[in-house]
Formats: structure tokens, C-alpha cells, sequence
């Protein structure tokens, strides 16, 4: 079966293949203003939760018991609850150890992109074969609504100088990957008032850069964020917005927005059970 079939994440049609979710990850480099990480969290399902973050040989430990436990685990990922490219030699350790002894897992990985430019080609050497970038932004001014700030090697930078840092790392990072043949998924927040009037600018500059996937989460708000007075985007206001952006990219529609622990199917998540 061609290796798109048997990603979850990538198609619905696979929706009885397997993936988990690495914890390895528990730093990350910009602020996001909807976003509020949250460790030993059993009751929310979300990005940034985790029961838990793993070192890297506990980590590849659990990935060869799960997988000897849940059926047709196809994709082993890093998805936090941080940034996958902030927790580099981690994420770097993690999947080399579990490489030495599977040679057919396909690894993806999540991040904002603002060290694709530095990572790009190890990650391609490492054998990853999907990457999700997470790009809410096309201008710096929306872009700075949305950051509160960018740490980059210990500088950090705010308001419109952080976003479009930000930006141009995603454009030159997406660019690399594309060059090395790694797979990309975009995923962009939906942000009532601040980001959705831009999104298919977003969907059109992706899909030139050669992206295969697009992901228009709506927002949660979550208490704690500076986003958190903000409603959630009402469902049919996400599925127009789909429908404008699938004439350049494919449309995600079967996200279940998985913690950074998530183990199983999509339908059938496991991570309460197997922790």
C-alpha cells in the first residue's frame, strides 16, 4: 500500500491505521496567544497536553511495546507538547533508536517552523517522511496578533519583527523540505477577528510551495491564553473556509486535534489506557 494510505493523518481513508505520539519535545520557541502547554493533564485532549514528557530511550521503549500492542501502527510522531525542532537533539535521539530496530516506520513531526532553515536537511537524513508546519500568517501584522513573541538563540523579539522572522524561517524551511522530497502538512488556527480573512492567501502560497495537506483547525479557547475571551469559530464559518482553499490544496477534515501522547487510531485513541 502507498505510504499516504497509511498515514491517519494524511487520509481519512486509512482511519484503521495507527499512529503515536512521542513526548520528547517540552520546549518551544515562540508564544502563541491561543496556545497554554499543560503536563500530567488526563482530562483534556489537545495539542500540548501530555500525561507526561519521555527522555528518549523511555520514549522508544513504549513506541516498541505499543507497537506490539496496538494493531497496524504505521507512524511514530513528535508533536510535542513544545516545539519539535526547539528539543532537536532529543527528537533527533528518539527516532534514531527506534530507526536501529524498524526499518519501516514512517516518522513525521510537528513544528512552527522556525528552525526548519537549520533542521531541514537532517531531518531529511534522518529518514522522516512527513513534517507538519504550523503557518496562521502571511503578513506580519496578523502575524503580530498572534505571537506573543519569538525566541531565536536567545534573543527574543515581539510584535511585527517576531512575526515576520517567523514567516520567512517557514518560507525558507518549506522551501528546503520540499527540495529534499520530505512531505508537508500545513496547519493553520482559525482566529475569530484576527487571522481567517487571510487563510486562503495561506492556502495559495502553500500549495505553490509544493505542501500536500491542509489543516484549518478551528481555535479552542483555553483558560490561562490571552486568546481565551474569544469564542470558538462556529463550525459552518471552518467548512466555507475549507471549501475556498480546497481549489489549491486538499482539505484535512478528520482532525482530532490528538494530545502529544496520543497512541491508536484516531477514532480509537488509547493514550488513558497505555500510560
Amino acid at each position: 500500500m502507498h505510504e499516504l494510505e497509511t498515514h491517519p493523518c494524511f487520509t481519512a481513508r486509512c482511519s484503521d491505521y495507527a499512529r503515536i505520539h512521542l513526548p520528547v519535545a517540552p520546549k518551544c520557541n515562540i508564544q502563541c496567544n491561543y496556545c497554554l502547554r499543560k503536563y500530567s493533564c488526563v482530562n483534556e485532549s489537545r495539542p500540548g497536553v501530555v500525561a507526561r514528557v519521555m527522555e528518549p530511550e523511555a520514549a522508544a521503549e513504549w513506541y516498541f511495546e505499543m507497537k506490539a500492542k496496538v494493531p497496524k501502527l504505521t507512524v511514530a510522531g513528535i508533536a510535542g507538547p513544545g516545539d519539535a525542532l526547539a528539543n532537536w537533539p532529543a527528537v533527533s535521539k528518539t527516532l534514531a533508536l527506534i530507526r536501529k530496530a524498524d526499518k519501516d516506520v514512517f516518522f513525521c513531526l510537528s513544528t512552527n517552523g522556525l528552525y526548519l532553515p537549520r533542521y531541514a536537511k537532517e531531518i531529511a537524513e534522518l529518514g522522516v517522511d512527513y513534517v507538519t508546519v504550523t503557518v496562521n500568517a502571511l503578513t506580519s501584522n496578523t502575524g503580530a496578533h498572534i505571537y506573543s513573541f519569538v525566541n531565536d538563540a536567545g534573543k527574543k523579539y515581539v510584535g511585527q519583527e517576531a512575526a515576520e522572522l517567523l514567516l520567512n524561517r517557514q518560507l525558507e524551511g518549506l522551501q528546503l523540505l520540499g527540495s529534499y522530497g520530505v512531505k508537508v502538512k500545513i496547519n493553520t488556527v482559525a482566529i475569530p477577528g484576527v487571522n481567517m480573512e487571510e487563510i486562503p492567501a495561506i492556502a495559495r502560497r502553500m500549495a505553490v510551495l509544493g505542501c500536500k495537506l491542509h489543516n484549518i483547525l478551528p481555535m479552542l479557547p483555553v483558560e490561562g491564553t490571552a486568546f481565551a475571551h474569544l469564542a470558538e469559530p462556529e463550525a459552518q464559518k471552518i467548512a466555507a473556509l475549507r471549501e475556498v482553499c480546497q481549489q489549491w490544496m486538499p482539505q484535512m477534515r478528520h482532525c482530532r486535534r490528538c494530545r502529544a501522547d496520543a497512541v491508536g487510531t484516531l477514532a480509537a485513541d488509547r493514550c488513558d489506557e497505555e500510560q
